[in-house]
């Protein structure tokens, strides 16, 4: 029976169990097509005690965030601009200068630190995969090439203490979260500040977010829960923010429990209160999930056999992780959905993993002139189209399968 990662009680109750997966950020070369591919267990458990909602580990993290690692956060625009304007926020409101340092944990290609880095600010980056942390290198972020936790925290404090720690997309991935967090407590400042970004939870289940559920992402989380977890390590949630990027996000401000010179901010008991409206600080809010699911599955199932009747192509947009969550358990294969093209160099002439799709740059989107696009990143959705608007000349439509299947002209 697997148990909580957070508070070790039994995980009996199930969230969504979306069957078996390969690892979604695992794309394939075409020498590897013959091969076998592993499958694992995508079964979403919720914690009866703390309420956490949880994926099993079924592997080692050093075999997601490896040297082929797929993901660099600066080929998305979007995701550019955000970093670029939290570096001028945090500066600003914290009064952050070139006497103090901010650290980043899973600092990715240095998409984020090279803005503070920029204001004069000493920075550091630690990451886990090499070719991330060499893209980084590049840029002239330094950056740890190592797992974060108590250990990594104990080994840089020294040389490296905190004012500012970033954690974007992270929190969620890692399988130990008691051991990640107390490694935030041993590097912060005493007077530091650390912000965490993660999918919010409530998001996921009111707009129906299935398919940001897979292996790397460990923890689906609350402000309820969180607030507990940071509570176990003399950390507080003093401030809370709600962002627009991936498919709606919380932003977490945290302080030492100590530390009493920052003051708990409104925004806290605000999003705790549309979570408990929610249902969401009730084990009942979370078992009405699993048939919501399922009609998409449906729904994208029935367009997609309707257009290949009709004689109609479709091709995808975008080789996200969550495109690969929502391909494997809808079971669509390469004979309704022939090809898929992403921006990232990283992917072309990869194939996507389990669906053996292929991936190809945009351009052949223009070759092609497929009758409609399904858009696998949902959460771009508006940039994509911004993009992809020649599509339009032919005829061609978008397609949108989350939180219910659109087609847009």
């Amino acid at each position: 029976m697997p148990t909580c990662r957070f508070c070790g009680t039994d995980l009996t109750r199930t969230f969504v169990d979306l069957g078996v997966s390969p690892v979604a950020n695992d794309y394939l070369p075409a020498e590897a097509l013959d091969q076998m591919e592993p499958f694992y267990p995508l079964h979403a458990r919720v914690c009866e005690q703390c309420l956490l909602v949880q994926l099993p580990p079924v592997q080692t993290p050093q075999s997601f965030f490896n040297d082929q690692y797929a993901y660099f956060s600066s080929f998305s625009d979007s995701w550019l601009a955000h970093a670029r304007d939290y570096a001028a926020a945090m500066i600003r409101r914290f009064e952050l200068g070139p006497s103090h340092r901010v650290v980043e944990v899973a600092s990715n290609d240095g998409y984020l630190l090279q803005y503070f880095q920029a204001a004069g600010i000493p920075v550091l980056g630690i990451d886990p995969a090499r070719n991330c942390a060499e893209a980084a290198a590049a840029k002239g972020i330094p950056t740890e090439i190592r797992f974060f936790g108590a250990e990594t925290a104990r080994a840089l404090a020294p040389a490296y203490s905190a004012d500012l720690m970033a954690a974007n997309n992270v929190l969620a991935h890692v399988p130990d979260i008691n051991d990640f967090v107390e490694g935030f407590r041993i590097l912060l400042q005493p007077e530091g500040v650390a912000t965490f970004e993660f999918p919010h939870l409530l998001n996921l289940i009111q707009h129906n977010e299935f398919d940001t559920i897979y292996h790397e992402h460990y923890s689906y989380l609350s402000l309820y829960t969180t607030q507990q977890i940071f509570a176990a390590h003399e950390l507080t949630v003093f401030d809370v923010a709600e962002l627009p990027s991936h498919g709606g996000s919380l932003r977490l401000f945290i302080r030492h429990t100590a530390n009493n010179r920052l003051s708990l901010e409104p925004g806290v008991a605000r999003i705790l209160d549309r979570e408990e409206q929610a249902g969401l600080t009730r084990l009942d809010g979370y078992l009405g999930f699993e048939s919501k699911v399922r009609k998409v599955k449906r729904d994208l199932l029935k367009f997609l056999i309707a257009a290949k009747e009709a004689g109609q192509t479709v091709a995808g947009y975008g080789a996200p992780a969550k495109g690969n969550t929502l391909l494997n358990y809808c079971g669509v294969r390469t004979d309704l959905l022939a090809f898929t093209v992403d921006r990232s160099p990283h992917k072309h002439g990869k194939f996507l993993p389990g669906t053996r799709i292929p991936v190809f740059p945009p351009k052949r989107i223009m070759e092609a002139r497929p009758d409609f696009l399904l858009i696998l990143p949902w959460n771009l959705r508006d940039e994509i189209m911004e993009q992809m608007k020649g599509i339009r000349e032919w005829g061609g439509k978008f397609v949108v399968p989350i939180p219910e299947l659109q087609v847009l002209p």
